[in-house]
């Protein structure tokens, strides 16, 4: 397959194409409640100063009537994850889904990061043409990238960010159901996030793993497929099998209808889209009924970054204001081009997450991107994200 090139990563708008299954009345409805919520100062009563300028502030952009990157929106996704939740939960939606957008762009951080990504494994069975795990030097055991990650310390890390960080992902570097410690780390999770998304493959889901995801733990499952044809499916995902993936998936819908039936879990199969042979009409035509949405985001060519020239591009990575990674040993890191952690911030046995995100390595490392010198770091310098 032919390379699609890649120009610029837009982290803030990856989303190729977006499929969703909704009514489109809803996001009128979602937005009156809001504005409905927002004239009792009762409703406000939960929140301190700070939390309150920022709500305040998404709901002024929510009632501009005009399209603009820079002017908070509920976009497709963000629509269907606010409307999983109860309406009382609208306005702390609003805080932390205003500064996933909206810091990033205004390059403004508080206390803690809008989003958490954690890696319960580093490890994957698969090897995708687009993905750093076709790097030997990242999977040879001997180069201690390789692991899983401890229960104890995932549960130090979630007790951190309950009430904290209401956005985390469960994924980075590897196959997150990889990790034999997944039950007991989704149920530790339970009710105590707004948002929080895995990440998975789908191809070792299995009947107690789909009980988990369904039992008030996942609020967004993201399934990665890019292709419809069976064969396409093999030379994208090596050591997959699309035939596995799809009866993995018809498994959860069963179990979710015969057990969780008012479970709003969001279902979505999100594909790379790394080459123009790809369709999106198939895909779609392949998924419709079996997911709540279907999604390309765009190619960044992470796979070779250490190794790949520099780019000229000089506009700040947004991730250095938008999420922050734990990779399964403890390493906090800036972002998961950097697969190897030459950009490494410090450890959670070091720093708390407060800390870390707020620690001068960080400052520092912003404050060489917001100078246009992230051609003097690498991997920065040939990273594509922006």
């Amino acid at each position: 397959m032919e390379k699609i090139k890649v120009e610029e990563y837009k982290k803030s708008n990856s989303f190729f194409s977006f499929k969703k299954y909704n009514d489109p009345k809803e996001k009128k409805d979602v937005l009156n409640k809001i504005f409905k919520l927002s004239q009792d100062n009762r409703n406000f009563e939960i929140f301190n100063d700070y939390q309150r300028t920022i709500i305040n502030l998404a709901i002024s952009d929510l009632k501009k009537d005009y399209e603009d990157p820079d002017v908070f929106n509920l976009k497709e996704n963000s629509l269907a994850e606010i409307l999983s939740l109860d309406s009382k939960d609208y306005l702390k939606y609003l805080f932390h889904r205003y500064r996933y957008e909206i810091f990033p762009l205004k390059k403004k951080i508080d206390e803690y990061p809008p989003c958490l990504q954690i890696e319960p494994s580093s490890i994957c069975n698969y090897r995708c043409i687009f993905c750093f795990e076709t790097d030997t030097s990242f999977t040879n055991k001997k180069n201690g990238f390789m692991g899983t990650m401890n229960l104890d310390f995932f549960k130090k890390i979630i007790d951190q960010a309950e009430n904290n960080v209401e956005f985390i992902t469960l994924a980075s570097r590897g196959e997150p159901l990889v990790s034999k410690k997944m039950q007991e780390m989704l149920e530790y999770t339970r009710n105590k996030f707004l948002n929080l998304k895995l990440n998975t493959n789908a191809s070792l889901l299995t009947e107690k793993i789909c009980h988990s995801i369904l039992s008030e733990t996942v609020k967004t499952l993201v399934i990665s497929a890019d292709v419809a044809d069976h064969e396409q499916y093999k030379k994208i995902r090596v050591n997959g099998d699309l035939s596995k993936v799809l009866k993995n998936l018809e498994m959860l819908n069963n179990i979710k209808e015969k057990h969780y039936r008012s479970s709003k879990i969001i279902t979505r199969v999100s594909g790379v889209k790394f080459s123009t042979e790809q369709n999106f009409d198939e895909m779609i035509n392949l998924w419709d009924g079996l997911v709540d949405q279907v999604a390309y985001v765009d190619y960044n060519p992470w796979e070779n970054v250490y190794v790949a020239p520099s780019n000229n591009i000089s506009k700040p990575c947004s991730d250095l204001w938008r999420r922050m990674f734990i990779w399964w040993d403890g390493k906090i890191n800036p972002c998961d081009v950097d697969y190897k952690s030459s950009l490494s911030i410090s450890s959670i046995e070091e720093k708390n997450l407060s800390e870390s995100w707020n620690s001068e390595k960080y400052k520092n490392l912003r404050l060489q991107h917001l100078n246009s010198k992230r051609q003097s770091i690498k991997p920065c310098k040939s990273c594509a994200l922006v």
